[in-house]
């Protein structure tokens, strides 16, 4: 199993270490409930060091990350970022994940850790046809996420910069808590606001430690991915390995406006004419009317109890204190009805369909 460069600290902290996408990283230092809530009425940081980060680089960096995504990057500028996905050629996802422009010509992609030498050898394999240069980082770069309404003023002393007037998928690079370099970016996977900070793995304790050290009447809290989890849930974003795999289309999964009509990328014709044709089966998110908590691979049913769908991710809302979930339900059973139920180990429970996200600020 693979180590980020803190392990010791969240150890020392009391963490609940798990394996996770063949790290060991903390699920939680308190509990998932008490974390939840800090993150979404003041704040927290969460290591998401585990997470892949590969420098794209070259004449024909803008060509090859035109071909393997789905969005157009030729949108944004040096100092932006896109969320997009690398669709593969059998209508499923290799990754979804993040792009950031450092310069003209120059790169960041930040991919999910379960995927990174996947992503690696796929982006490699296209590149043949372009040449440009390929650097994973990921051993060398630590990421963390500060997140939540209050987190921003809590580190605001530790740059110089002004963190509020950074808008949303804009970035900068800057000096924070005594190291140059580090890139400031306002991307965020919770709901609550807050930014991300890459950096050179070396600097990890000393950055982290002056982020729960600073001097503020509100104190920021460690948090886990648990909450994390459970955060991301509230707002309907998917996860990969979950909503997203290598062979359910980003189509079903809503994600048709990361996909491109100006442009040729890898399977754009099918995707395209999944969007004009409709999807054979629509993500939606649902909430229990009675108590439960709906799991990963539980059966969505319709009223005559037939199945209909699966669900792909479920908890116990901290925040509405009740069951939630996301699945995928077969698009044509979604004409005409707003209640459907979830088969929870044998026993059915009534939930109704509702429009994400379920959290509105």
């Amino acid at each position: 199993m693979k180590s980020i460069p803190l392990l010791n600290t969240h150890i020392n902290l009391g963490a609940k270490m798990v394996p996770f996408a063949g790290y060991n990283m903390p699920l939680y230092y308190s509990s998932i409930k008490e974390e939840h809530l800090a993150v979404r009425n003041n704040a927290g940081v969460f290591d998401v060091s585990h997470m892949g980060e590969f420098i794209i680089e070259g004449d024909n960096a803008e060509e090859l990350i035109q071909y393997i995504s789905s969005n157009d990057i030729s949108k944004i500028s040096p100092g932006m970022s896109q969320y997009t996905v690398m669709p593969n050629e059998n209508g499923g996802v290799v990754d979804d994940l993040i792009i950031y422009q450092l310069e003209e010509r120059k790169y960041m992609m930040v991919v999910n850790a379960s995927n990174i030498e996947k992503d690696l050898e796929w982006i490699k394999k296209q590149n043949l046809k372009f040449g440009t240069k390929i650097h994973d980082m990921s051993n060398e770069f630590s990421l963390l996420a500060l997140q939540g309404p209050n987190a921003l003023k809590i580190i605001q002393n530790l740059t110089e910069e002004n963190l509020f007037s950074l808008k949303s998928f804009e970035h900068i690079s800057t000096s924070f808590a005594g190291y140059n370099d580090v890139i400031i970016s306002k991307t965020g996977y919770t709901g609550s606001g807050g930014v991300e900070i890459y950096f050179p793995s070396i600097n990890s304790n000393d950055i982290w430690n002056s982020i729960l050290n600073v001097e503020n009447k509100n104190h920021i809290l460690p948090i886990g991915l648990g909450a994390r989890d459970t955060l991301r849930l509230e707002m309907g974003y998917c996860l990969y390995g979950n909503e997203l795999d290598e062979k359910r289309s980003p189509v079903s999964a809503g994600l048709e406006w990361i996909i491109k009509r100006n442009k040729k990328f890898i399977n754009s014709n099918n995707l395209l004419k999944q969007i004009d044709e409709g999807p054979k089966e629509t993500l939606i998110g649902f909430e229990l009317l009675k108590k439960g908590i709906p799991r990963s691979s539980y059966s969505i049913l319709n009223q005559k109890e037939e199945k209909i769908g699966i669900v792909t991710s479920g908890m116990f809302s901290p925040l509405f204190e009740k069951g939630m979930g996301l699945g995928y339900v077969q698009t044509k059973e979604l004409k005409n009805i707003k209640k459907i139920k979830i088969d929870i180990r044998g026993k059915t429970e009534e939930a109704k369909i509702i429009k994400m996200p379920f959290y509105k600020k």
